[in-house]
């Protein structure tokens, strides 16, 4: 299970790199139009994968949660879930998708910079994280925690790449969106009397 998502995670950093974009872009313009499609598609099964393998894994427990770790476990993942839901809204669902091509290149990326994205530059990344905790904390299981630890040696990477990526793509307005906002964990404000 940790080579599949070792092999996930490196497809997923691979694919999303602006240098194979541009090239692609260059050599086969007719076929980079369908290169978010491709690329959804490829995630999804690999995922998928994933899933059928931590299936027929063979059960073995790191710990029997309780029934207020797993309580606190459902409170976690749903709250992930939930800022995942909320960062996907402010995302062209069809552009990400790769459901929507643009033939000409006309229409550029926007950076994103509302809703979750006003707490935390990786909001997805975040909600993932919350889930795949709340996951282990209501199983307690060695896949639950192979899948957590996988997660977690991958963000630090994830992150490293992605916002080189977006520096690439959207310059000084990415670097003022860096500066003010946090990439993981939201600042906790405190109210001046």
């Amino acid at each position: 299970m940790v080579l599949s998502w070792g092999l996930f995670y490196s497809l997923h950093s691979a694919l999303a790199a602006s240098k194979l974009k541009r090239i692609l872009k260059a050599k086969w313009p007719s076929a980079y139009k369908w290169y978010r499609l491709f690329y959804a598609v490829l995630s999804t099964l690999l995922f998928m994968g994933i899933i059928i393998q931590a299936l027929v894994m063979p059960v073995k427990e790191v710990f029997f949660p309780s029934k207020f770790g797993q309580y606190a476990g459902y409170m976690i993942a749903t709250g992930g879930v939930m800022i995942f839901l909320k960062s996907i809204k402010e995302i062209s669902m069809k552009s990400f998708l790769g459901l929507r091509p643009n033939e000409q290149f006309e229409e550029e990326p926007k950076l994103v910079t509302t809703g979750m994205y006003t707490q935390v530059r990786h909001p997805l990344y975040l909600g993932m994280l919350f889930i795949f905790i709340g996951f282990f904390l209501v199983s307690g299981t060695v896949g639950a925690l192979i899948h957590l630890i996988c997660l977690l040696v991958y963000l630090p990477l994830g992150i490293y790449f992605e916002e080189k990526n977006l520096i690439a793509q959207f310059g000084e307005s990415y670097l003022e969106y860096q500066k003010e906002v946090p990439a993981f964990f939201p600042k906790i404000h405190k109210k001046r009397a």
